[in-house]
């Protein structure tokens, strides 16, 4: 069993940055791939991006990719979400998950779910 506690979203303007931690605890962190996801109301669970277990290989949605970099610390049983130059359109809650699959995109390659944490992003 894995929790994950996400932490860091809140209100932003559009064009400025913000991290996003998960914090894990259970069984071996690094043991697993971990992904981000996020919905917004109304919206599917949509595929963020996610890293391997040594953070070695990373893949992203094409909507973030260049905006957004997923890293690891291992040590510290946390995996990050750096978002910069943030859209109105990345409004959502923002959801870390832990799994099995190498660079799935996928929720149902993940096993364990955070709780969520909401962004806004003001335009």
């Amino acid at each position: 069993q894995v929790q994950l506690v996400e932490s860091g979203g809140g209100l932003v303007q559009a064009g400025d940055p913000l991290r996003l931690s998960c914090a894990a605890s259970g069984r071996a962190f690094s043991n697993y791939n971990m992904g981000w996801f996020r919905q917004a109301p109304g919206k599917e669970r949509e595929f963020v991006g996610t890293i391997t277990w040594g953070g070695g290989s990373t893949y992203y949605a094409s909507s973030v990719d260049g905006r957004f970099t997923i890293s690891r610390d291992n040590a510290k049983n946390t995996v990050y979400l750096q978002m910069n130059s943030l859209k109105p359109e990345d409004t959502a809650v923002y959801y870390c998950a832990a799994g099995s699959v190498y660079l799935g995109a996928r929720p149902s390659d993940y096993r364990y779910w955070g709780q969520g944490t909401q962004v806004t992003v003001s335009s």
